[in-house]
């Protein structure tokens, strides 16, 4: 039966693209049957990485992966050859990578002062401990709707702890309570070790040219279809015999024309509901970037317009009506100097790539920086260097620059780092850097109800699936690649009905020798 079916995604990034590869290597779909919809002119999505050595090299942020977690996204890269090292996996080629580039931060707390902060303990009071036991061991119904502050004292918010995981996965003290405790359970085996991140695992370059270039040759090796520069502005609906909600079109813009596609009753549908780069712009070396919001992107409208009226397709209110509480801003800077490297190289302790974020804690803007492996992106030319940074509190004035981040070009941001560092700004006499404001970046981290997010697959849906950072899986956590792909999984495994289990999440927090971890890291 699967060999007929045809399938239809809407966006093109890892959500969508896992799902594609999933039908093709375990649903029996052939390639030539699967087709995807992308506004965008580039696949990838969130994934992005894009520029040059002459422009400058841009991205919009890095993810973090681990393999003590991350179980869908390895089942699926086992699968994908490398384009670099033939005859290996993307996961052969990235376990490869980092037993050469072994993580272990040597500098990831900076004072106001340019010390180097001990991290050896956390700095908990008993007041903090038993706090963050209460939250982590409340009940999501509980929890409901709360935010983290309303379960922690300000004490915790100045706490080493606070300063490194707030960095490391991009929380704001604003943000939702479960979303916090799913953090804190998925990733105990992490809360140890912190300090070091010597639980991260790096990609070889940065995540599109790592992940999503070969995943896209593979599925191009396998027909898929791309269709690029088209937005989605509609799905027809119907209800079926049983009640159930059954796509019948796709209404498609392109090239300034509308088209409808009709879907067969057995066709499928994916729809990647929600972008946290959405309304993402880019500044200069000698501008700040664009403040732009949904009304000029467009990228949550297909939502709002599916969920109304229908409460199990979701509530993107919920996660898109607080940029203030959803926004930060990050910047990629280009050199061609190797001066601030070997600076920084000296200052951390840390070859570029062994280091991971460096976070300047007290900060008004909430900064930090990291120096990945060089090169970064496929194609950058030797003598040429690329770090990233970013900050959580970009609406604050600066330390060094008397403006918010959000108004500041590339340079003035330069000269915030080096006001933090105490370096000479002729180390960014070769640089470039560009600033990227992204309104919505952790919109899915924002306090929800239960219902706000709709299931891979609604109850009431019959050929339509959801993959994205704002489907609701028990257990798992947003804003890594592991969500999307686990989405993706559950939705094509459920929707084909694939007899081969979706790999569990595994347990650490239910481990005696993780628990007793993180309990001497907590004293």
């Amino acid at each position: 039966m699967n060999s007929n079916t045809k399938a239809y995604l809407v966006g093109a990034g890892i959500g969508s693209l896992s799902a594609a590869a999933f039908m093709i290597r375990d649903g029996g779909i052939p390639g030539a049957n699967i087709t995807i919809f992308e506004a965008m002119p580039l696949p990838g999505g969130s994934l992005d990485g894009g520029g040059d050595d002459r422009a400058g090299y841009t991205l919009r942020g890095g993810r973090m992966l681990t393999t003590d977690n991350y179980e869908c996204t390895w089942d699926l890269f086992k699968s994908i050859p490398s384009l670099q090292h033939p005859g290996q996996s993307v996961f052969d080629e990235t376990i490869a990578f980092n037993l050469e580039n072994i993580p272990e931060s040597k500098a990831r707390l900076i004072d106001r002062n340019r010390f180097k902060v001990d991290v050896s303990s956390m700095g908990f009071s008993m007041t903090d401990r038993l706090e963050l036991v209460r939250l982590s061991e409340s009940d999501e119904e509980t929890l409901g709707t709360s935010s983290i502050t309303d379960w922690l004292s300000p004490e915790f918010f100045e706490t080493k702890f606070w300063f490194m995981w707030a960095t490391t996965f991009a929380f704001q003290p604003w943000h939702s309570a479960v979303e916090f405790k799913r953090y804190l359970h998925r990733f105990m085996k992490e809360f140890s070790r912190i300090e070091t991140l010597a639980g991260v695992k790096r990609t070889v370059y940065n995540q599109f040219d790592s992940l999503v270039r070969p995943l896209l040759a593979w599925l191009k090796d396998k027909g898929v279809v791309f269709v690029m520069d088209c937005t989605v502005t509609d799905l027809a609906m119907a209800t079926g015999a049983d009640g159930k909600w059954v796509v019948t079109g796709i209404e498609c813009q392109r090239e300034g024309a509308v088209e409808m596609l009709p879907v067969a009753p057995d066709d499928l549908v994916f729809f990647q509901n929600g972008s946290m780069t959405d309304a993402s712009s880019y500044g200069a070396m000698d501008r700040p970037p664009a403040h732009l919001t949904k009304k000029d992107s467009g990228g949550w409208a297909l939502w709002e317009k599916l969920s109304q009226g229908r409460p199990e397709f979701g509530n993107p209110a919920a996660f898109n009506s607080s940029i203030p509480e959803s926004y930060w801003a990050s910047f990629t800077v280009t050199l061609k100097d190797p001066v601030f490297f070997d600076q920084m190289e000296k200052f951390t302790g840390n070859r570029a790539g062994t280091g991971g974020l460096v976070t300047f804690k007290d900060s008004n803007w909430f900064m930090s920086v990291v120096l990945a492996h060089q090169p970064h992106f496929i194609g950058q030319p030797e003598g040429t260097q690329v770090f990233w940074g970013y900050a959580l509190h970009p609406d604050r004035i600066g330390d060094f620059v008397a403006k918010p981040m959000a108004e500041c070009s590339g340079a003035e941001i330069l000269q915030e780092l080096c006001g933090h560092l105490n370096f000479d700004q002729s180390v960014m006499a070769s640089a470039t850097c560009i600033p990227c404001r992204m309104p919505y970046i952790t919109s899915m981290f924002m306090p929800r109800a239960l219902a706000d997010r709709p299931l891979p697959v609604p109850r009431n849906s019959n050929n339509l699936a959801f993959v994205s950072q704002f489907v609701e899986i028990a257990d798992d956590v947003v804003f890594t690649v592991e969500y999307s792909v686990r989405a993706a999984q559950m939705a094509v495994y459920q929707l084909l009905d694939v007899a081969r289990e979706v790999p569990p999440v595994t347990p650490h927090d239910a481990s005696l020798k993780v628990k007793l971890e993180a309990l001497i890291k907590a004293f």
